[in-house]
């Protein structure tokens, strides 16, 4: 007899039929531990942030093209209507860029080491769990964005623009030019040229150079002169002032501004902040740091959303998810959000246009709402352009994407409520993705559905005040053109056996 005075003994009465069946049951246990592992394993803690080591990021960048069946249609000649030669690029672009430029059968390009060095001085970005925002909309969704705003660029333009700095100064070149909207491609590339030694030339919508002097001051203490467009100091800026006296300018005007003094200019060459091949190629770092984070934690997102002007932060973002459902290893729904002030996607023609208002540029199979079309002041200044890239509109031509388009005021309004659950002001550019991330996380809510929501926050929008006091003092208002606005625009465009048909 057991003369322990421990309570425990005197009230444990044992049965013989335990010890008979102690194997039965330490089996049983086993096993309950175990599934309890999986299940814990299962619903692992996401982390607020999920960050990738230095290890971990992307050595090459993606080009969705070699996954697409319908490739892009070719830059044409507008005086031969021939596709553009590596030659005949090569007097515009860089040599290695013409290269990425024309490439559609290479799925993967090695990133050059330099390059991949600078991503690190704000790469990997961060992945963030919207939980203060999922519990804001007290939805069943689970909302996740990639946040591209960790630099001084404030934005994700700066993976496009150290690539392209970075080629120039391989091929010798003195400097570069360039076009900017909002201002952030703008400040991209003149911090890159900074570190490169590259002399940088930056035309900026007028409007914009107006309403973000901050962002322009940042252009310049990094060195870059910045010229508001259209001009008095090209024959083409001359020539649009004289046509429409008083304009507020747009991204089409600004490309031939720049473009002109690019090809003028002995040791310059172009290059281009959105829409074209290489720059969603160079962007492709996003979605594929995005995708390495995710497959760590088992999520897979249903929706895929990005905001849409020229295409490179969507283009960017989708670029491994898409390559998955075109190569039908998986299934997405993908979700472009553009101004309804300049409504390319949804209200365009897929035809051939030029790519810049003078029409110096080569012609570009796109959704387009003609290059003579001048978008109005819209705070979205990075979204004000007339056409999109020819990738994402091929994508969108054969049904793998859809568009939405949503007025500023209630882009805004998504800005705000973002801002006051998550902490980030974000700017007005990546808030047209937010817009459409919660009227989805509302369906869900409405539905009971548990839907993963996947959207990218190209930057933030410290420069943006401006447009923040106008929507706060109440003097914000939407436009969205009617079809008559529309028509001049779309009157303009190239008409040849084929276009637009």
């Amino acid at each position: 007899m057991n003369n322990c005075s421990c309570p425990c003994n005197s009230l444990i009465v044992w049965d013989e039929s335990f010890f008979d069946a102690m194997p039965e049951r330490k089996a049983e246990g086993l096993k309950s531990r175990k599934e309890k592992g999986e299940r814990k394993m299962s619903e692992k803690k996401i982390p607020y942030k999920i960050y990738l080591e230095e290890s971990e990021m992307p050595r090459e960048w993606y080009n969705v093209r070699a996954d697409m069946t319908n490739k892009p249609a070719p830059l044409l000649n507008p005086g031969t209507l021939k596709p553009m030669t590596a030659e005949e690029l090569g007097a515009v672009f860089c040599e290695e860029l013409v290269k990425q430029e024309l490439d559609n059968d290479n799925r993967y390009i090695e990133i050059p080491e330099k390059i991949r060095n600078f991503y690190k001085m704000y790469r990997p970005s961060p992945l963030v769990r919207a939980y203060c925002l999922e519990e804001k909309l007290q939805t069943p969704a689970k909302i996740y964005y990639k946040f591209e705003g960790n630099n001084t660029s404030g934005s994700h333009k700066l993976n496009s623009a150290i690539a392209q700095a970075y080629y120039a100064k391989d091929q010798g070149l003195k400097g570069v030019t360039t076009e900017t909207g909002a201002g952030q491609w703008g400040t991209a590339l003149s911090m890159a040229c900074a570190y490169l030694d590259l002399d940088c030339k930056v035309y900026m919508v007028k409007c914009s150079y107006e309403q973000k002097p901050f962002r322009r001051e940042v252009m310049r203490t990094y060195g870059a002169s910045v010229t508001p467009s259209p001009s008095e100091t090209t024959e083409v800026g001359r020539k649009i002032l004289a046509e429409h006296p008083g304009t507020t300018g747009s991204l089409g005007c600004a490309i031939s501004e720049a473009v002109e003094v690019a090809t003028h200019t002995e040791g310059y060459r172009y290059v281009l902040g959105s829409v074209l091949n290489q720059v969603l190629l160079h962007q492709s770092v996003i979605g594929m740091e995005t995708k390495i984070a995710m497959d760590k934690y088992g999520i897979k997102p249903d929706v895929i959303i990005g905001c849409a002007g020229g295409g490179s932060n969507l283009g960017g973002l989708i670029s491994p998810f898409m390559g998955e459902k075109l190569r039908g290893e998986a299934d997405y729904q993908f979700i472009a959000v553009e101004p309804a002030s300049c409504p390319s996607l949804t209200r365009g023609v897929y035809a051939y246009d030029f790519c810049d208002t003078g029409m110096v540029c080569p012609l570009a199979k796109m959704y387009t709402l003609g290059s003579g079309f001048i978008p109005s002041a819209n705070h979205a200044g990075g979204l004000r352009y007339h056409g999109m890239s020819s990738v994402l509109s091929q994508l969108y031509h054969d049904g793998y994407m859809e568009a939405r388009s949503v007025e500023q005021t209630a882009v805004f309004e998504a800005a705000e409520q973002f801002a006051r659950v998550e902490g980030i002001l974000p700017a007005p550019e990546s808030s047209h993705a937010i817009r459409a991330a919660i009227d989805e996380a509302v369906k869900c809510r409405e539905t009971g559905e548990e839907k993963t929501i996947l959207f990218g926050l190209t930057g933030t929008g410290y420069f943006d005040m401006v447009a923040y006091e106008k929507y706060n003092n109440g003097e914000m208002s939407d436009y969205i053109p009617t079809d008559e606005d529309l028509r001049a625009g779309l009157d303009g465009i190239p008409k040849f056996p084929g276009n637009m048909e």
